[in-house]
């Protein structure tokens, strides 16, 4: 067999109700993950073996570029504007303490120092050397993680709600769900050359923490009036060069049905998907052009062809994934912490961040933690080796050894006592990540853009700097409140500008670099593709543009109101006379 053939060691649901030892014990140990065995670990020591040889024949020149590129994609691996960059898999967002110490370690030895927290709730790392690959991807596998499948045209990572587990307002976990379409999907051999790359997303509570709705599949996990588990199934979501919010596929698939299910999805999309074309290559495209009833009417004559015994997602398996999780040895507390209460109280500031950056937690005496990675003037999404091991060290001390990573580029502390969180703000604020912005207007979601990525036409991280800057006051934010900015650097959208309360596209403007307004995006429960504000500004204009924009909101809402419900109601058009009075 060529050596350069990826080997079809798939990683099944029918892997997980093997037997299995329970979690070492160790700071990770009750980190609420999904625990690898031997047979997972040698898969992926084969995989790393196989890519090293791989790597080793490109050096050599046995293989040229094309040639290799395929092979370097299905490992994660990319060539950007001024180094190869690394992008991590971390399974529905969920990490480990020693894992983040791993990604420390990687930082700083093969990279720049810093990793960088995608919208798909991946790492990457941004000035790989391609000899160094196969080392960097031992060290993941020491700590149970890869690159697989975080490019090309295939079933990319699986991403889920970042409250997954412990929200006060889940119906059903999605974790498990989540973690059985990750073993269905990797090195699926049907699956892993896709038309286009193709993306699923998760979640099991009412609020939609995982933007389903900008997925090529988008499954919200719900009961019944019975109390039996089933799924909400959306279809034909995605941004780019033409975007487009999902369109619901069936209202209640049963729970034993979803792989079968979802395999006659992709089969359609397979087989009808355009591959003459990579512009119109997209499920969206397909359920777009058929429309949904078509397509629908695809999907279930596919379904009912196939043997869906077969596929079944029968209780003994999900039984056996939901054994490899780690339960969290919760203290049995009073649900609401008197110390909490006076240190917020005693400290405005701190009572601002809990505000902003605290949710419920399904157990009493418990909170999620938010960790905005966006300080005034930072860059959305990017950590130092530094603070990855201080973030580690938090996760061991206040959160079983566990972080999440969510869609907006910011991290999770998920099991909190409520009496520490004043020492856990306190912490971060030591480190640079004690900002009280979650979900207001500096809490920007920005692609790494012109800085490092050859397909963009303009710089989006100094242009959330600056945005960040401007705006730095936590007063003036927090007089705001919920705004949501989004900022891509090219078409292709990966900072999600479609879906931003204010969403900023960067374009090429005979050679200058400009960026369009939309208003109006929305990623939530109701998606909403925003609407193009007027012409291409500068840099300088935008940041104008973004003041006059809040200051119309500030002077026309009325009690209660949030942005996006100050806009409904007065419409664009003042929005836009401000923006372009000058113009």
């Amino acid at each position: 067999m060529n050596e350069d053939h990826i080997e079809l060691a798939v990683m099944s649901p029918s892997a997980a109700a093997r037997q299995i030892a329970p979690p070492a014990n160790g700071p990770s140990s009750h980190a609420g993950i999904y625990h690898y065995d031997q047979v997972d670990r040698d898969f992926l020591k084969e995989r790393v073996e196989q890519f090293r040889r791989q790597v080793a024949r490109r050096l050599a020149g046995e293989l040229t570029e094309d040639e290799f590129k395929p092979l370097r994609l299905m490992n994660g691996l990319y060539l950007q504007l001024h180094a190869y960059m690394l992008r991590i898999a971390v399974p529905y967002g969920i990490l480990t303490s020693r894992q983040v110490r791993q990604f420390g370690r990687i930082a700083r030895q093969y990279d720049k120092g810093f990793g960088h927290f995608t919208t798909r709730q991946n790492l990457q790392f941004n000035w790989i050397k391609l000899v160094d690959v196969p080392a960097i991807l031992d060290l993941l596998a020491e700590v149970d993680m890869h690159a697989i499948q975080t490019s090309g045209n295939c079933i990319r990572n699986v991403t889920s709600d970042q409250f997954a587990g412990v929200a006060s307002d889940e119906v059903v976990d999605p974790r498990h769900y989540a973690e059985a379409l990750r073993q269905w999907s990797t090195l699926h051999p049907e699956f892993s050359f896709l038309p286009r790359k193709f993306k699923i997303a998760i979640t099991g509570s009412s609020a939609d923490r995982a933007a389903i709705c900008i997925h090529d599949v988008g499954l919200i996990a719900k009961r019944d009036a019975e109390g039996v588990v089933g799924f909400e199934v959306y279809v034909g979501g995605g941004l780019g060069r033409t975007p487009f919010i999902a369109k619901k596929l069936r209202d209640f698939l049963p729970e034993d049905e979803l792989i079968a299910y979802l395999e006659a999805v992709l089969r359609v999309y397979n087989a009808y998907g355009r591959r003459d074309n990579i512009y119109k290559a997209r499920i969206k495209i397909l359920v777009h052009e058929l429309g949904i009833d078509t397509f629908r009417d695809e999907v279930e004559a596919e379904f009912a062809r196939m043997p869906v015994a077969q596929y079944r997602l029968e209780p003994a398996i999900l039984d056996g994934i939901r054994a490899r999780f780690a339960s969290q040895p919760y203290e049995a507390l009073e649900p609401i912490s008197g110390v909490l209460a006076r240190a917020r109280l005693e400290d405005q500031a701190f009572n601002r961040w809990v505000r902003t950056n605290v949710a419920a937690h399904r157990q009493p005496g418990y909170a999620i933690a938010t960790i905005t990675l966006k300080p005034a003037g930072g860059i959305p999404g990017d950590v130092s080796a530094d603070q990855m091991d201080a973030i580690a060290d938090l996760a061991d001390r206040y959160s079983f050894g566990e972080i999440r990573v969510t869609h907006e580029q910011n991290l999770v502390l998920a099991h909190v006592r409520q009496d520490d969180l004043p020492a856990l703000w306190t912490a971060l604020a030591d480190i640079g990540f004690g900002e009280a912005n979650s979900g207001l207007i500096t809490d920007i979601i920005a692609c790494p853009g012109l800085d490092y990525c050859a397909l963009a036409n303009a710089r989006s991280i100094p242009l959330a700097q600056r945005i960040s800057e401007r705006f730095a006051d936590l007063d003036r934010q927090h007089d705001i409140g919920e705004l949501k900015i989004k900022i891509s650097g090219c078409i292709n959208a990966c900072g999600h500008h479609h879906v931003g309360h204010i969403g900023i596209l960067g374009v090429d403007k005979k050679g200058v670099e400009a960026y369009q307004l939309t208003l109006g995006g929305s990623a939530a429960e109701v998606g909403a593709i925003g609407d193009i504000l007027g012409p291409a500004l500068s840099a300088d204009e935008t940041l104008d543009a973004i003041d006059a924009v809040v200051g119309v909101y500030l002077d026309r809402r009325q009690d209660g109101e949030r942005f996006l419900d100050t806009l409904a109601r007065i419409g664009h058009t003042p929005f836009k006379d401000k923006v372009y009075a000058a113009h």
